[in-house]
């Protein structure tokens, strides 16, 4: 395969980057390094190619598409970094994604896959969220996202919309993993929301990836989860036991009014159609994650929320 991946310096990008050089296929980088890494783009090899810019300047990404010739697509580029930037959300997230159908229509590209946020469902209605139910996102990362995707889905490459839950994984520099184990490690407080995630382990994550390249494989949206939820005092609990710190009474905090109280995606449709299901316990992803920040340590923590409103007045150094 030649494979073009929008926003490959990242976390995602990153894995999906090495998992698919290791395969054979040949590579093709796109980021504008908002939060990704430049260290985290391969050198000095012939199977990987890259480009510094915008997903959103149409003459560039038509620059990258003739000169690579894409098989398919990993649509993961995204911005987020400023919840009050709506434009910029805009710019990346909605006109990002239609240049990159555009220029994937233009040059017959055979599979588009766009990285999704679980984000798109709001305030769901029922836990676990099924893959049909409503989009109601109210946050401009959310909203962003979700009128990308539609976009994407209205075009005519065979595409698949991912809805992931939180990935965990090497580089992993987002979420309360990272935040606990860095704090922790410095003697730092810490608090907890009082919220419930899913996590899956990258290597189920990379599994289904294989799946849903393949030629002829189902297109449409599809939830990646476990299915299970975990509190996010679990989370820390796990850090803290790891790195054998008594972590204390830590304060329990309502979410933030732009933070959903329980995001578990129901990954049913996504077991039927692809034959696949998350292996990996959460023991074990929270074990490799910490293991793979003793060895190589967390770059830069970056966050689609705002700052706790709760928080603004309580001393965290």
């Amino acid at each position: 395969m030649r494979i073009l991946i929008t926003g490959g310096a990242g976390c995602l990008g990153s894995n999906l980057t090495e998992h698919y050089l290791s395969q054979g296929h040949q590579i093709f980088i796109i980021d504008n390094f908002a939060t990704g890494h430049r260290e985290l783009v391969p050198q000095g090899m012939d199977r990987v190619q890259f480009a510094e810019g915008d997903v959103a300047d149409r003459a560039f990404v038509e620059q990258c598409f003739a000169d690579f010739s894409p098989s398919h697509i990993i649509h993961g580029a995204a911005a987020y970094l400023d919840p009050d930037d709506w434009e910029s959300d805009a710019q990346t997230n909605v006109l990002g994604s239609i240049e990159i159908v555009r220029a994937a229509q233009i040059h017959g590209v055979k599979r588009l896959i766009n990285l999704q946020t679980a984000l798109c469902y709001g305030q769901p209605d029922q836990v676990p969220i099924p893959v049909t139910a409503p989009t109601r996102p109210f946050t401009s990362y959310g909203i962003s996202k979700t009128a990308g995707e539609q976009f994407m889905l209205m075009g005519s490459v065979a595409t698949v919309s991912l809805r992931l839950a939180n990935i965990c994984g090497p580089r992993l520099a987002i979420g309360p993993i990272p935040t606990f184990y860095t704090r922790l490690k410095a003697g730092k407080d810490c608090f907890c929301s009082d919220t419930i995630r899913d996590f899956l382990d990258m290597k189920d994550f990379l599994a289904l990836m294989d799946l849903v390249m393949l030629e002829g494989a189902p297109t449409g949206i599809f939830n990646v989860s476990t299915g299970e939820g975990k509190s996010i005092k679990q989370v820390y609990d796990a850090v803290a036991d790891y790195l054998q710190i008594d972590g204390g009474d830590v304060p329990i905090v309502p979410p933030g009014t732009d933070d959903v109280k329980s995001v578990v995606l129901d990954p049913s449709f996504t077991e039927t159609a692809f034959g696949w299901r998350a292996k990996v316990d959460f023991e074990e992803t929270i074990r490799g994650m910490l293991t793979w920040y003793d060895a190589h340590g967390v770059s830069a923590i970056h966050s689609h929320l705002k700052a706790h409103q709760n928080l603004m007045s309580r001393s965290f150094p």
